[in-house]
């Protein structure tokens, strides 16, 4: 009879026991799945969940409404200045900091180039992957240490790639060596229409970061790191240090563009195989 009852009780513990393990593989996975679905951060009704900063002016100053909401888009517009001024610009999602992630977003420029931005901003404008918090950017900073995807349009003849990375502020390396210019090409095609252009980004936290075009994967580099040009004075004592994670912003550089279906979807801490 005690055989039995410690019999009836041994397999009253396991299945306890393996109900337990049960429910917490199912949590996780249901976590992991979570983590791993496509969140919209851009509502394409107002800017909740942004903020921006301007140079010469302070974080969460929308300068001129720089960048405003039109027809669903994120716009930046340019129709309340007379001159651009210097005034580089950048709207951040500031409600999370993120690290291995595939972010996707559609761009489009028009209009014309404002009077006084400098000639290269043509059709000029940038993701900004791993960015600085935008509240430690001094009043003058141009740019957050950050990598850029560098997006530009096609001038009407001749090639000018998109997607290509710029570096504000960090070092990068492109094929395990250090670049040593500031924007380094992709090699995308290019696109002269002022049509909406499809750009992803995979970023596996500084290992390995993959710019696609149109499902086209166009450029990777990896070990992003405090150095180059422009680092602000008060990052000085960082150079070196990696940045293996950061806050994500959009870029305002003098001419007028707009973006749309900004998603994103968070990735394990796991480097792919290729």
């Amino acid at each position: 009879m005690k055989e039995r009852i410690r019999f009836i009780f041994y397999i009253l513990f396991f299945v306890f026991i393996g109900l337990i393990i049960g429910n917490y593989i199912a949590k996780t996975l249901l976590n992991n799945n979570e983590k791993q679905q496509w969140k919209t951060i851009f509502n394409g009704k107002d800017l909740e969940g942004w903020k921006m900063k301007i140079k010469g002016h302070e974080f969460g100053d929308n300068y001129n409404n720089t960048f405003k909401v039109e027809n669903g888009n994120l716009k930046v517009s340019y129709e309340n200045y007379d001159s651009f001024d210097e005034k580089f610009g950048h709207i951040f999602y500031t409600n999370k900091k993120f690290s291995n992630y595939h972010l996707s977003l559609e761009y489009k420029f028009s209009g014309n180039h404002l009077k006084g931005a400098p000639g290269w901003s043509i059709k000029n404008s940038g993701i900004m992957l791993h960015c600085q918090d935008p509240s430690t950017m001094l009043i003058d900073q141009d740019f957050p240490v950050s990598a850029e995807v560098q997006l530009l349009g096609g001038l009407g003849e001749g090639e000018r790639t998109t997607a290509n990375i710029c570096s504000p502020g960090t070092d990068v390396d492109i094929d395990s060596i250090l670049a040593t210019k500031h924007c380094n090409s992709s090699n995308s095609k290019t696109y002269h229409d002022d049509n909406w252009v499809k750009v992803e980004v995979m970023v596996y936290a500084n290992e390995l970061v993959k710019h696609i075009v149109e499902t086209d994967t166009v450029l990777t580099y990896s070990n992003i790191k405090v150095g180059g040009n422009k680092v602000p004075s008060n990052y000085l004592s960082r150079i070196g240090e990696s940045i293996k994670e950061g806050y994500i912003s959009l870029q305002s550089e003098g001419h007028p563009v707009e973006f749309r279906n900004i998603k994103i979807k968070e990735l394990e801490n796991i480097f792919p195989d290729e």
